[in-house]
């Protein structure tokens, strides 16, 4: 099982004739994804070969849709053109539309939200400003390594980029039905919650990985979640212990403000709703082990 993505998910990559679109394309072949399409409007009608697989390109989502049947797109459109790339995905009502892109100003990722919001959540937004999702051994759409786990009986959902990877390959073991980055900006699509949902109800998850970091109240808002509606077991990780007061760190939203947002507030707010919080990456991993080998 999975959730959001499987082998039968199919593809297309928005910006996929980009330096960047063309290395993660070829990547995402490789691991197995169902890549159907390209949209680049200056391009449409062409095709591009990646080590034998040609991929066509269309000239907007909606064409691709219609000739190929698309439900997911990823998009490596740089950060000017990222909005308008987000409202044609949901204009075009494909299902789901991963944000890979950083540096989107923030009135851009809150417009599209909200017109997200507007047309009925059709769509459903993964990012920005993040790696994407795996599910391994099915399909992987995004900048995720895929060669660094397996699949398997752990949910992961992850703000940090680096931290999935990590976490993915400490417990490679194990494995993971999928692993979603939902990214660090202020205003992003999916949140912790709606992936711990999603989890909760798959069958094939038996343990959900989160991973939080400083700023905001996301993860005191999961964990109130988790103790409301979360029967399965849930370990965490909150990135950013030694973080200094008042200045951002890695992500636009890892920011702290006096003690609200702070690393140790988010462990003790999982802690109170029953998750295992570890204070490294590996003792996190070695939390869900124990768990799981009981």
């Amino acid at each position: 099982m999975a959730i959001f993505l499987t082998k039968e998910s199919k593809v297309i990559v928005q910006g996929m004739t980009g330096a960047t679109g063309m290395k993660h394309t070829r990547l995402m072949l490789g691991d197995g994804t169902n890549i159907v399409g390209g949209v680049n409007p200056r391009k449409a009608g062409t095709s591009v070969d990646f080590d034998g697989t040609s991929v066509p390109v269309f000239g907007s989502v909606a064409e691709a849709i219609k000739e190929t049947g698309a439900d997911v797109s990823v998009i490596f459109v740089p950060p000017a053109f990222a909005k308008a790339a987000v409202i044609e995905a949901i204009d075009a009502e494909i299902g789901l539309a991963v944000v890979i892109t950083e540096g989107i100003a923030v009135h851009d990722s809150a417009a599209f939200w909200a017109y997200a919001q507007s047309k009925g959540n059709k769509t459903r937004i993964i990012g920005p400003n993040c790696p994407g999702l795996i599910t391994p051994g099915q399909s992987n759409a995004g900048i995720i390594p895929g060669d660094i786990t397996k699949p398997g009986r752990i949910g992961l959902v992850s703000k940090s980029g680096t931290l999935t990877y990590q976490m993915m390959y400490e417990l490679r073991d194990i494995g993971f039905t999928s692993a979603v980055g939902i990214g660090g900006d202020p205003v992003i699509g999916t949140t912790h919650i709606d992936a711990l949902a999603a989890f909760e109800a798959d069958p094939e998850t038996d343990l959900i990985v989160m991973i939080g970091e400083i700023g905001g109240d996301a993860e005191e808002r999961a964990a109130d979640y988790i103790k409301a509606n979360v029967t399965k077991p849930v370990v965490g990780y909150v990135a950013g212990f030694t973080a200094p007061e008042g200045k951002t760190m890695g992500h636009a939203g890892a920011i702290v403000s006096g003690s609200s947002g702070t690393a140790q507030a988010k462990k003790e707010a999982l802690e109170a709703a029953g998750v295992k919080v570890g204070k490294t990456p590996t003792e996190t991993a070695k939390l869900a082990r124990a768990i799981l080998n009981g």
